[in-house]
């Protein structure tokens, strides 16, 4: 049974991926500053990740695998603290290849690729527009590089894109117009809600992520995603009917911005491969 180490793991997403490594029947350490609501099942360590201890390894349990999802200001995406930070994960992850990890699975972000049109696959080139995207990029190539020093490790960078679901935590448009029907309001304003996105639930997004994590043969970059683009348009109407709301959304309310692709979603290939082979 391997012992897998999830950082990040009271965020929103970590949560989540450390329920579905619990039911699997690993032995979870789950790692972040608050651990409060994190499964009592699984081992809470609260620490920071970013202090440099070069004994980190063994401070975390010594886990096998590493799903790494820390991170600060996730939903922020111009601020500071992506650039501030990035050195601080290349310390970490350093010290955890170095001291014996096996596996290390990092998350990753469509905010890396920037402007793009189309299906986002491994080989598509990255010019990330954010501090977010561009630490997130950074990260990648530099794991990348000094993953190549350790030819045991197995490394995999997962790229999440628009996800929605468990909604009180999560900062998406889905949240906002949840908060907007709960303050009395009647419409919500939007843009013309014609583009196109992969739209992943944070409970299918975190099942593959345990899954491609706890797998070994597929490996480098890994889109999480359904492979299936939608308009915003549509999946605003499916949330507001799913939930009962009694809100309206307002196309048009807004211009849409010149630099918002007009279509963009994951190249499902291999995160279905991995899916398939544990059922």
């Amino acid at each position: 049974m391997k012992r897998i180490l999830v950082t990040g793991a009271g965020g929103y997403i970590g949560r989540h991926v450390v329920d579905v490594l619990l039911e699997r029947g690993f032995d979870v350490i789950a790692a972040d500053l608050n651990t409060e609501k994190v499964n009592k099942k699984a081992i809470r360590i609260s620490i920071d990740l970013f202090s440099g201890m070069p004994n980190i390894y063994e401070k975390l349990g010594s886990p096998e695998v590493l799903i790494h999802m820390a991170w600060v200001d996730g939903f922020v995406h111009n601020s500071f603290c992506h650039i501030e930070y990035l050195p601080k994960h290349y310390t970490f992850l350093k010290n955890m290849l170095s001291s014996g990890v096996s596996q290390v699975s990092i998350m990753g972000t469509m905010h890396e690729i920037g402007y793009f049109e189309g299906e986002i696959g491994e080989n598509t080139p990255s010019n990330p527009l954010s501090l977010y995207g561009i630490a997130k990029n950074a990260l990648r190539q530099m794991t990348n590089i000094f993953a190549c020093e350790y030819p045991k490790v197995i490394f995999q960078w997962l790229r999440a894109y628009y996800i929605y679901g468990d909604d009180a935590l999560n900062h998406s448009i889905f949240a906002k117009i949840i908060q907007a029907d709960q303050e009395g309001k009647t419409t919500f304003p939007l843009n013309s809600g014609k583009n196109l996105y992969d739209f992943i639930s944070v409970d299918e997004l975190a099942t593959q992520i345990a899954t491609a994590s706890t797998q070994t043969e597929v490996t480098g970059i890994i889109e999480c995603c359904t492979g299936r683009p939608r308009s915003l348009k549509d999946k605003v109407e499916e949330f507001i009917a799913e939930q009962h709301l009694s809100i309206r959304p307002e196309y048009g309310a807004f211009q849409d911005r010149p630099y918002d692709s007009p279509g963009v979603w994951g190249n499902a290939e291999k995160i279905q491969k991995i899916m398939k082979s544990v059922k």
